[in-house]
C-alpha cells in the first residue's frame, strides 16, 4: 500500500473515530475485571488481537449508552466477544456459544446470550467494523515502515499490540481517542528505541491529524505510567498456563474413573452415531466446573512485556 493511500485512510478513520469512542458509566473495578476475563478467553480460544480490541470497544460503548446491573455484565461482555469473533475470525474458528458460556463460568443460557447479542447490535447499530486504537496502530506501523530508513525490526507490532491490550484493561484509557492512544504507544516505543527517524515520522503523523501537543503529552504520560506499573516488582508474573482447571476432590475422582475404563468398544465403520458422540462429549464436559485463571494471556509475558495483572480472586476452588 502506497504512502498516499495510507495517509488518506488515516485521515478517514480519524474523522470517523468519534462515533466509536465510549464513555463508560459502570464502576472501574467491574469493567476492568471483565476486560481481563475477555483477554483470558481470547488467549484460550486462540483469537486475534483484533477480536479482543473490538470486543472491548463494543463493551465500553454499550456500557456508556446503557445502565446495566452488575449481574448482567458477564452476559454483555461475552456477547461482545462473540460478536467480535464472528466478524474477525474464520467461521470454523468461532467458539460455539454453549462452550463459550461453559468456559467463561457463566450461569446464563445460550438463548440469553443470543438475545443480548441482538440488543447490543441494535443499540450500537453494529454492522461489521469499528474504528479502534488497533486500527490506528496498524496504520501508524505501516506508515512508519514505509518511510523509515532504519532497521524495520526495531518497531515490533506484536509488542505494540501487547502494550495496547494492557492499556485497554484500564477503564481510564477508554476515555482516550483511539488515534491519540495509538500514537502515544508509537511515541513510547520510538522514544525507548531512540530512533530519530521514527520520532520524526510520528511527529508528521501528529501534524497531519492535527493532534494537540497537550493532548498527546497527557496520554503519552499515562501510557508510560501504565507500562511502568506493569514492569514493577509489585506486579506478579502470570504463569504460563492460559487457563487452569481447578476442581474438587470428588470431580477429580470422577475424572479418574473415566480414565480407568479398561477399554472402549470398537466403533463399526459406517455406523457412526453423531448424536451419541455429542452426548458423550457433553457428559465429559459437565463432569466438573471450570475456572478462569489469573493469567490475562501468554502475550503478557516475554522480554518486552514480562509482567502483567495477576488476579488472585479468580483462582477460587469450586465444589461440585
Amino acid at each position: 500500500m502506497d504512502a498516499y493511500k495510507l495517509m488518506k485512510d488515516l485521515r478517514l478513520n480519524y474523522e470517523q473515530e468519534v462515533h466509536y469512542s465510549p464513555r463508560s458509566r459502570i464502576s472501574a473495578k467491574c469493567r476492568d475485571a471483565k476486560v481481563e476475563d475477555l483477554w483470558s478467553l481470547t488467549s484460550f480460544f486462540g483469537y486475534s488481537t483484533q477480536t479482543f480490541v473490538l470486543a472491548v470497544n463494543l463493551l465500553d460503548r454499550f456500557l456508556a449508552m446503557m445502565r446495566i446491573q452488575p449481574k448482567h455484565l458477564s452476559c454483555v461482555s461475552l456477547s461482545c466477544l462473540q460478536m467480535a469473533a464472528k466478524v474477525t475470525e474464520e467461521e470454523c474458528n468461532v467458539t460455539p456459544s454453549d462452550e463459550l458460556i461453559r468456559i467463561g463460568q457463566c450461569r446464563f443460557t445460550v438463548s440469553d446470550l443470543s438475545r443480548m447479542e441482538k440488543i447490543v447490535s441494535e443499540k450500537l447499530n453494529f454492522k461489521s467494523k469499528a474504528i479502534t486504537a488497533l486500527t490506528f496502530l496498524h496504520l501508524y506501523h505501516q506508515i512508519t515502515l514505509s518511510h523509515c530508513t532504519e532497521r524495520k525490526e526495531t518497531l515490533n507490532l506484536e509488542k505494540l499490540e501487547a502494550q495496547l491490550k494492557a492499556c485497554l484493561c484500564r477503564i481510564s484509557f477508554s476515555k482516550a481517542k483511539p488515534s491519540v492512544l495509538a500514537l502515544s504507544l508509537l511515541r513510547q516505543e520510538t522514544e525507548a528505541g531512540q530512533s530519530e527517524d521514527m520520532l520524526e515520522i510520528a511527529y508528521h503523523i501528529q501534524r497531519h491529524l492535527k493532534i494537540a501537543d497537550s493532548e498527546l503529552l497527557l496520554w503519552s504520560e499515562r501510557v508510560a505510567r501504565c507500562l511502568l506499573d506493569y514492569a514493577s516488582p509489585e506486579c506478579s508474573k502470570p504463569n504460563h498456563k492460559k487457563l487452569q482447571w481447578i476442581v474438587s476432590r470428588r470431580t477429580a475422582q470422577n475424572l479418574h474413573s473415566y480414565r480407568s475404563v479398561p477399554e472402549l468398544p470398537t466403533i463399526p465403520e459406517g455406523c457412526w452415531d453423531e448424536s451419541e458422540s455429542e452426548d458423550s462429549c457433553e457428559d465429559m464436559m459437565s463432569s466438573g466446573e471450570e475456572s478462569l485463571s489469573s493469567s490475562p494471556g501468554s502475550d503478557a509475558e516475554g522480554p518486552y512485556f514480562p509482567l502483567h495483572l495477576h488476579r488472585q480472586k479468580h483462582r477460587q476452588h469450586l465444589h461440585v
